[in-house]
């Protein structure tokens, strides 16, 4: 192995997972609250520690936040990093994720450069997935996200890396960014006292990076309000014998309608697909960025368009529809370009510098996220990510999203307008009239910077997007014993979905996983088994028809969120639930 890297590692502070709140202001609520290195920036501390050691290199691990963030460098240290760079200030505050990126790299390039910088793929509060793809913009570097394995040849990286529907293996020259994926290694977690590192720690403020502008006045999306409240379910706990409680979660399960009930099905006053002529967004103007492969979300986002009431839908993709179909699906015109992520984002920034302002939607797929991020931050513009809810103010886009506290409002304050939307949630709208949508070419060199040697899928996730039931394991349930779930499976023609803890466990696959870091799903019916129901998985569901939960514990949080509750243990409730609803189906 040939030359040693300098490794830079991006690690934030968060709450413990359990005890994730947020102030009204938006802002995560840390006074008086214990807080950690977030999960996922424990596997990016150790793998860079790895690398590090792998090629006789070195290790800073830098962190922005309060100054009671620099307990997470202390235990970075205490891992095996080098040293600590600790950005804080009070002009700081507020940043949203391309203000953080912007403070982030101004800083690399301060102490750089260097070979490799790795981040966690996402945070436990938000889980958007932002910041690494806007930092490896703003460095102009090449990008490889959901790193699960990694090989370090001379100045030569290969990975294995995850993505929504299985894996690819890809390769690029350092320097680079890269996000790693949970499975990728063992934690960086030291129990015991780190106050030996605080000698190599430094310090960085404001003044340090720039002019800025930085933190709140230097964030283009803004969180107007948090719900914390949780959805409303009817909270019915049912009691007495297994069949008798059932036999009665069954009658509110038919007397709701929820099974007669499509998935995804469009609320009261919903919009309809029709000829461009809508004022809703600012500029009139729609960029949907669709991804290769990904036909259902692509309609989601085309319909999302047409309630946001665009003037124009514009269709930008790396392959070419046929026009009749582009057309039916809500695209009053196509770009077709690289399929690339970021090729796609030069294409689009392209498209937008002359108008110089419009709303563009991603998926909010590894893809969609790279993608946009990348968007933004060439353009400076603000971000929302994983949307699930799409309104417009005063011509200003403002999306509603699920954290860890709840639900946040969060609007757009830039020209250009972005936000990436989770699968699933949104309504597909029936095919408009006949018609052909013009379709032109978006010439744009190819940077060729990640080559990718091979892609896997091993699930589709369209599948759980677009199902009528969907049934939830928790750890509550023995992997051993899924094949007991066939039969409710086959009866409700359910897919099976899981909870975080069970992903983690390898138990089902990642792109099973539904909650804030996982996926959103809105299916007529939600069956979950085994499962406390935790916010963090909740509000993946959170716009279901109807919500049924089995757990033994009667007093399970599951009960406050579903509509009807079973008190039971799984393997008791599912062959009489089978037993109900096939009577009741015939």
């Amino acid at each position: 192995m040939a030359g040693s890297l300098r490794i830079a590692v991006l690690a934030k502070q968060v709450p413990l997972h359990d005890d994730l709140c947020l102030d009204s202001d938006g802002r995560l609520r840390r006074e008086g609250r214990p807080l950690e290195m977030n999960p996922y920036c424990r596997r990016a501390v150790a793998k860079g520690v790895e690398t590090a050691r792998a090629t006789g290199g070195a290790c800073t691990v830098y962190t922005l936040g309060p100054p009671a963030a620099a307990e997470v460098l202390r235990e970075a240290i205490a891992w095996g990093a080098d040293d600590g760079v600790l950005i804080t200030d009070p002009v700081l505050a507020g940043s949203d994720t391309l203000a953080t990126a912007r403070a982030l790299a101004a800083a690399l390039r301060r102490d750089g450069p260097y070979d490799l910088v790795v981040a966690g793929l996402g945070s436990v509060d938000a889980d958007t997935g932002q910041v690494a793809p806007q930092v490896a913009e703003l460095l102009d570097l090449p990008l490889l996200t959901g790193v699960r394995d990694l090989t370090v040849e001379g100045r030569t990286l290969h990975a294995r890396c995850e993505r929504d529907d299985g894996h690819m293996t890809a390769w690029t020259r350092v320097p680079a960014v890269i996000s790693v994926a949970e499975r990728s290694c063992d934690p960086c977690k030291v129990p015991q006292d780190r106050r030996a590192g605080d000698d190599r720690i430094t310090v960085l403020t404001s003044a340090d990076l720039g002019p800025g502008p930085w933190g709140a006045v230097g964030s283009p999306t803004r969180v107007d309000e948090v719900l914390t409240a949780a959805p409303r379910r009817a909270g019915v706990r049912l009691s007495g014998s297994v069949e008798r409680q059932v036999r009665k979660a069954v009658a509110l399960l038919a007397a709701s309608g929820a099974l007669s009930r499509p998935a995804s099905f469009p609320g009261p006053g919903a919009a309809t697909l029709a000829p461009p002529g809508g004022t809703g967004v600012a500029g009139g103007v729609v960029t949907v960025l669709a991804e290769t492969g990904r036909e259902r979300v692509t309609r989601e986002l085309l319909s999302a368009a047409a309630a946001l009431g665009a003037d124009r839908t514009v269709l930008l993709c790396g392959r070419r529809p046929d026009p009749h179909t582009a057309w039916s699906w809500g695209a009053d015109e196509v770009v077709v370009t690289r399929p690339e992520a970021e090729d796609l984002a030069t294409a689009a920034a392209l498209l937008l510098a002359d108008a110089g302002t419009g709303t563009v939607l991603a998926p909010g797929t590894t893809w969609g996220r790279e993608a946009a991020a990348r968007l933004a931050a060439r353009l400076g513009a603000g971000l929302v990510g994983d949307a699930e809810t799409l309104e417009t103010a005063d011509g200003r886009l403002v999306c509603w999203k699920s954290t860890a506290a709840g639900l946040a409002r969060v609007s757009v304050h830039s020209p250009v307008q972005l936000a990436t939307v989770r699968p699933g949630v949104l309504p597909v709208l029936p095919p408009r009239a006949a018609g052909a949508a013009p379709i032109t070419t978006a010439h744009v060199e190819a940077r060729g910077r990640v080559t990718v040697s091979e892609r896997v899928a091993e699930d589709d996730p369209a599948d759980l997007a677009a199902a009528r039931v969907v049934v939830g394991v928790g750890q509550g349930v023995d992997p051993e014993r899924y094949a007991e779930l066939k039969p409710l499976l086959d009866v409700l023609d359910a897919e099976l979905a899981a909870t975080r803890k069970v992903t983690d466990r390898g138990w089902l696959p990642r792109s099973r996983q539904i909650g804030i870091t996982g996926r959103a799903v809105a299916p007529a019916l939600y069956v979950l088994l085994g499962a406390s129901g935790k916010n963090t998985h909740m509000s993946g569901v959170r716009r279901a028809g109807f919500v049924l939960a089995v757990n033994p514990d009667p007093h399970a949080p599951v009960f406050s969120c579903a509509d009807a509750g079973v008190v039971a243990d799984w393997a008791e409730a599912v062959p009489a639930l089978v037993g109900e609803l096939r009577s009741l189906t015939g």
